[in-house]
């Protein structure tokens, strides 16, 4: 069971080490949706009608997400940082309450969602003929977001102990799983759109079970268990850290909610059902091509983290420039091949000429800025690892909340520029958001890191 010593080690291995296992967990994990969404779109008579569907159940699963994410990407910074400062109670108490804490988010979202789901659709601008679709695999899907949110939160701790192998082996089973189950339950079995959530639930439990196996056996550093009742009395202060730390990748993914839900009403009202399916194509492609860059900042965040507790400042800066570098080399070629070939990357989702033709201006609107997307990533990456929760907090929010929500209502209705103005929402804030949220981290990290005694 090999294992990444961030402590020790030349930090572009040690990044590599992470973030090519963490690459391969993503994109696997990205398959998850992805998988069924090729497949639904394929479904005979109903394909692309059913896409839009599921495509307004996005901002539900992404809400899930978010929380998720809370206590994940929350929790595994201040756990590597506690591992850095040698305190192994600490860290091993910050990954039981982030545990605890999924857990009870999860049954309550469970609960509340199967209430609420069918009027939440409707306000997400569901017509009745989307319901057919996107009531079904929402209320299945939602069986499964205790499995979802273990595999997925708790996998962030496998991969800050340095176990990145064993974070993409968790991700890889469930990813495997849902490829080959996917087209027996929609096509085999003739179970349609509530085939794939089934499929999806299944893959996912498979997932959990693997990140609970490794986390709750004798060979790993910091055993995973649940907290005893007067350690659940006393977590307060620790949970609100978690929490505290976590509201930027939580405010990230429900912003990312926000947008889904705004851009889906807006092209529901200006361009009627065939626009929200390229939407969801889109927001398809952007999550298969900004994974990549996830894996990089995201497989560079432990090494941050637990250099800055263990008071290695020449080594957090040396991690932070190769972490920019890789990011801006990857998304500079791929803005590239997507400026080229951009009927090729529609094509993995769809094989509907008609989408086809209407789909292709709007994904080259969309996705004209992808390469300033480094710059909000880096920064963000760097707030977050340091434990800077203001600002992750505040940039999470700036980029998606206060310019491209925004900016979807103003630039269709207030300066006519119907659908393509919600393609341009995205582009802009890319240049703006970025800029802003990497210029800052600049501002403020920089001179603290020279500020401290070197080591």
């Amino acid at each position: 069971m090999r294992r990444v010593d961030f402590g020790n080690g030349k930090t572009l291995t040690n990044i590599a080490a992470t973030a090519l296992p963490m690459f391969v967990a993503q994109i696997l994990n990205l398959l998850y949706n992805i998988v069924d969404r090729i497949y639904i779109a394929r479904i005979p008579r109903i394909g692309t009608a059913a896409l839009g569907a599921v495509g307004l159940c996005f901002p539900i699963v992404i809400l899930i997400t978010a929380f998720t994410n809370m206590f994940g990407s929350g929790g595994a910074p201040l756990f590597s940082i506690s591992r850095g400062a040698g305190n192994r109670k600490e860290a091993s108490m910050i990954q039981n309450t982030a545990f605890f804490m999924l857990l009870v988010t999860a049954g309550v979202l469970t609960v509340l969602g199967e209430f609420i789901g069918s009027p939440l659709l409707r306000v997400f601008g569901a017509s009745d003929q989307a319901m057919v679709h996107a009531l079904p695999y929402l209320r299945i899907y939602l069986l499964g977001t205790i499995f979802s949110m273990i595999a997925t939160g708790m996998n962030p701790f496998i991969n800050a102990q340095g176990y990145s192998t064993i974070g993409m082996t968790t991700v890889m089973i469930g990813a495997v799983a849902n490829i080959i189950l996917d087209p027996v339950m929609i096509f085999v079995l003739g179970l349609g759109v509530e085939g794939a959530a089934i499929a999806t639930i299944l893959s996912q439990a498979l997932s959990a079970a693997f990140v609970l196996r490794f986390l709750l056996g004798k060979k790993v550093d910091y055993r995973l268990r649940l907290l005893r009742a007067d350690e659940i009395r006393s977590c307060g202060p620790r949970a609100r850290r978690i929490i505290g730390l976590g509201m930027a990748a939580f405010i990230m993914q429900l912003t990312n909610s926000l947008v889904s839900i705004s851009c889906n009403n807006v092209l529901a009202h200006v361009g009627g059902d065939l626009y929200v399916s390229i939407m969801t194509i889109i927001n398809s492609a952007r999550q298969m091509l900004e994974t990549p860059l996830l894996s990089i900042t995201e497989g560079t965040s432990p090494i941050i983290s637990f250099n800055y507790g263990a008071g290695r400042y020449k080594d957090v800066k040396k991690a932070g420039t190769i972490m920019f570098l890789l990011s801006l080399f990857y998304a500079g070629g791929v803005w590239i091949l997507i400026r080229l070939f951009p009927a090729f990357v529609i094509g993995i989702f769809s094989s509907d000429a008609g989408l086809m033709e209407t789909a292709l201006p709007s994904f080259n609107l969309y996705f004209s800025t992808f390469i300033f997307m480094v710059f909000q990533h880096c920064g963000q990456i760097v707030f977050k690892s340091l434990g800077k929760k203001n600002h992750a907090i505040f940039f999470s929010l700036f980029r998606k909340g206060l310019i491209v929500v925004p900016l979807t209502y103003l630039l269709p209705y207030a300066f006519h520029m119907g659908t393509a103005g919600v393609f341009a929402a995205e582009p802009v804030s890319n240049v703006l958001g970025g800029m802003a949220c990497f210029i800052t981290m600049l501002l403020v990290v920089l001179p603290e890191l020279n500020g401290r005694k070197k080591t």
